[in-house]
């Protein structure tokens, strides 16, 4: 609980209450506007923080979850960063799964935060279902050790109400009247949560799900090679259930991250692949949409954990 003057008991306070800004250079007058909730303030500069928090705190209420225990996650890298901020303070034991296809500043903040990490490689650094049911595989064999709660992220039920603060916050900062929102799909957890809290708070907004092009299982059934990290894993997710989503539309992967260039100079949002994916659809049903319509996504993570590749080399 945080005092009265702003001082956090605990990082895991910080956590969330994100804002909102409105995007000015890369739109034009004829366009909707264009709003993006950055969630890279969140402690581990990724959405993912609020995921992890209420996995493993609906764990602990259900007494699943013990002192002394070992939490088990396969993990694109942001999962994995921020259920190891969360097991660090709350002192658990944390062994993620990730591939050396993700992001090295992903890997290594793993690792700083106490992390006991299991690399998978990926063959000249491609994100192929093959390689992620190879790492939830060993994913699976681990949580069947004593001691060991496995977080599952895609069959998680905590996920989505952990997600959902995302979408009550864009209710209350930008109103009921959102025409659109867009967002990748990942394990599906945020935008299922966004769409239930947007619903739940009287917003009629039409919900976009979102996937890279070369990986469009949602409209083709197949999957396929991409970098977009922390989306596309090759299946559609459980918790991407009928209801919950609109319509589902593809982004080229090579559009998104100029994107996220554009995104930097133009607007100093500062973010990944995946959210720039998201701000490209976001601008597509703006132009579709018109003067007198908002849309909204999000950028799901700060640009800091992409330095080290080819997205920002000059």
């Amino acid at each position: 609980m945080a005092h009265s003057n702003g001082i956090r008991n605990s990082v895991l306070q910080a956590i969330g209450n994100t804002p909102v800004v409105k995007l000015r250079k890369i739109v034009s007058p004829s366009m909707a506007e264009v709003l993006v909730k950055l969630e890279y303030y969140s402690p581990t500069g990724s959405y993912k923080d609020r995921m992890a928090l209420a996995m493993i705190e609906g764990a602990e209420a259900r007494g699943e979850l013990r002192p002394g225990m070992r939490v088990v996650e396969w993990t694109g890298g942001s999962t994995g960063s921020s259920l190891a901020m969360v097991c660090a303070i709350k002192g658990y034991h944390f062994t993620p799964i990730s591939s050396d296809g993700f992001a090295k500043e992903k890997l290594q903040t793993m690792r700083l935060f106490g992390a006991e990490l299991e690399i998978f490689p990926a063959e000249n650094g491609k994100l192929v279902p093959e390689l992620y049911q190879r790492m939830k595989k060993r994913a699976e064999e681990l949580a069947q050790q004593a001691g060991t709660f496995y977080t599952d992220q895609f069959h998680n039920a905590d996920a989505i109400r952990g997600y959902m603060g995302i979408g009550a916050e864009l209710a209350e900062q930008a109103g009921t009247g959102l025409a659109a929102f867009c967002g990748g799909v990942g394990t599906a957890g945020m935008i299922s949560g966004v769409s239930r809290a947007l619903k739940e708070a009287g917003c009629k907004a039409r919900i976009v799900a979102l996937e890279p092009a070369t990986s469009a299982v949602l409209t083709t059934g197949k999957g396929g090679a991409h970098r977009v990290e922390g989306i596309a894993a090759g299946f559609r997710p459980p918790h991407l259930k009928d209801g919950v989503f609109d319509e589902v539309r593809t982004v080229e992967e090579a559009s998104a991250r100029e994107m996220a260039r554009r995104l930097a100079k133009e607007e100093g949002i500062f973010a990944g692949t995946s959210s720039a994916l998201n701000v490209t659809a976001a601008l597509q049903l703006a132009q579709e949409l018109g003067r007198g319509s908002t849309v909204a996504t999000v950028a799901v993570d700060s640009g800091f954990k992409y330095l080290a590749g080819d997205l920002y080399q000059t």
